[in-house]
């Protein structure tokens, strides 16, 4: 039982099990027009963004780093995307949401780039590099879109969020085929040892020969790209892009999974099971939250909660604390502890040979 609370999937089976109590359709699934529906879809649908920022905010941890920038990224992209679609000849082409989508998604690719030459290259600390992406990115998607909230009817894009292949969300392949190739990637080559060993110590592994500098860069260009299709998804499943809000708040989520999963923001040690298992309890809480009538307002105060409790459970200095409570109780409350064995007999100075004197056996008194 002790080994269960640093399990990452403890948090999403406890939820699972509370919604099997409060809310018995939770786990009723129905297939119509050719798509699975329900709220397991649901979480899986709408919790694939989520999850692909995450995947790569791990990345990014994973090196001793942090990227506050994918939020705004995912703005970015959206607006981008929708805006191009909305000023082409023919917005309901398939060939205005290619050129979209490849234009956006070689923006993310230059953003990341960017953060990357900001940490790697010029040596700024990653909070304060992501940061000004962060702040000056959301005002570059609000230029482009105009301040208006743009809306295209394009099917090519509106298939993104809205397509299945075998009845499954087209959202959630395309996220589980990532995870999967990151997962091969980083289990079944060197790669995933070259990231812990920077983020254990980059010097050292500057050292030896790991290009330390280039991979960093790498990371950070892979979160951001994650964060391009994350922000595709979300602007296709609304045909809108709204530079306001699209994407607000998402970096926490993101970083939340991470920590969920039990990733070290120390760097070095990461997770990408983890990971899944961490964005995946934040949207069945958020689903949770909304299908039991609590105003969406308080989900953030929920998620507070939860991510408190999950992080001391997992604190090895709080287990240790509860442990020695626990043990104190037990010994107020138990039986007196038994007197110690007796110890080897103690050698006799005024013996030449130093052994120990005999006791002789003590007679009863007739």
């Amino acid at each position: 039982m002790r080994e269960l609370w640093r399990k990452p999937f403890w948090p999403l089976v406890v939820l699972l099990l509370l919604n099997l109590v409060l809310a018995p359709g939770f786990f009723a699934v129905r297939l119509q027009d050719g798509r699975l529906y329900g709220s397991l879809v649901d979480i899986l649908h709408n919790g694939a963004p989520v999850a692909l920022m995450a995947l790569g905010m791990t990345l990014v941890i994973a090196t001793r780093g942090i990227d506050l920038s994918v939020g705004a990224i995912v703005a970015i992209c959206g607006a981008v995307t929708c805006a191009w679609i909305a000023a082409s000849p023919d917005p309901t082409s398939p060939g205005a949401a290619i050129g979209g989508i490849g234009v956006a998604l070689g923006l993310a690719v230059a953003l990341g780039a960017w953060n990357g030459f900001l940490v790697s290259v010029l040596g700024i600390q990653p909070i304060i590099a992501t940061l000004v992406l962060m702040t000056a990115g959301r005002g570059l998607a609000q230029l482009v879109t105009d301040g208006q909230i743009i809306t295209v009817n394009n099917p090519l894009f509106s298939a993104i969020a809205g397509g299945e292949l075998l009845a499954v969300p087209l959202t959630v392949i395309v996220a589980a085929a990532v995870y999967a190739l990151v997962a091969l990637a980083t289990r079944r080559t060197a790669l995933g040892t070259l990231v812990e060993a920077v983020g254990i110590n980059p010097a050292a592994s500057r050292l030896a020969g790991v290009r330390a500098r280039t991979l960093i860069w790498t990371v950070y260009v892979f979160s951001a790209l994650c964060a391009g299709v994350a922000g595709l998804m979300i602007s296709s499943n609304v045909n809108a892009a709204d530079a306001n809000n699209a994407g607000l708040w998402l970096e926490l989520d993101a970083i939340l999974a991470v920590v969920i999963g039990g990733t070290s923001l120390a760097g070095g040690r990461f997770s990408i099971t983890g990971t899944l298992f961490g964005a995946l309890t934040i949207q069945t809480l958020t689903t949770t939250i909304l299908s039991l009538g609590i105003p969406p307002e308080v989900s953030l105060v929920f998620k507070a909660v939860v991510v408190i409790v999950v992080c001391l459970l997992q604190s090895p200095k709080a287990r240790a604390l509860l442990g020695r409570r626990r043990r104190r109780r037990g010994a107020a409350g138990g039986a007196p502890p038994a007197d110690p064995p007796p110890g080897p007999p103690t050698p006799d100075p005024d013996r030449a040979d130093g052994a120990a004197t005999p006791i002789p056996a003590q007679r009863s008194t007739p």
